[in-house]
């Protein structure tokens, strides 16, 4: 599964179901279940980052030194989901965690929208 992560490549976000049909699509019989369960060790292991979608699904990518303080706008209709850098965002939250006396361990922000294939 890992290996399907490095195929695609940084910045590609999959749902346990997409993982499940890309695996299905290289004839590998693997069950939902076991996937979910293989994602979810993935992420405490730290290969994989989850990103929770306030609907209720997730999306994991690979994590990477170089690939770590980005963010992402999500679409709540359909799940797409792009990333962005911003370096006034990483700003922000270094100041807000500083004036908190917080050390800052990681900065990311998740934009909620409606993509162009959703709108009405």
């Amino acid at each position: 599964m890992l290996d399907l992560f490095e195929r695609l490549g940084a910045g590609c976000h999959l749902s346990a179901e997409d993982v499940h049909q890309q695996l299905a699509h290289r004839e590998m019989k693997v069950s939902l279940a076991t996937v979910y369960r293989t994602l979810r060790l993935l992420a405490d292991m730290g290969f994989l980052q989850e990103l929770e979608l306030s609907e209720g699904g997730r999306r994991f990518e690979l994590t990477g030194a170089d690939h770590r303080d980005h963010h992402h706008v999500v679409c709540i209709r359909c799940g797409r989901t792009e990333e962005f850098e911003s370096e006034p965002v990483l700003a922000a939250g270094a100041a807000a965690a500083d004036g908190f006396g917080f050390q800052l361990i990681e900065s990311s922000l998740k934009v909620r929208a409606i993509c162009p294939d959703c709108k009405p």
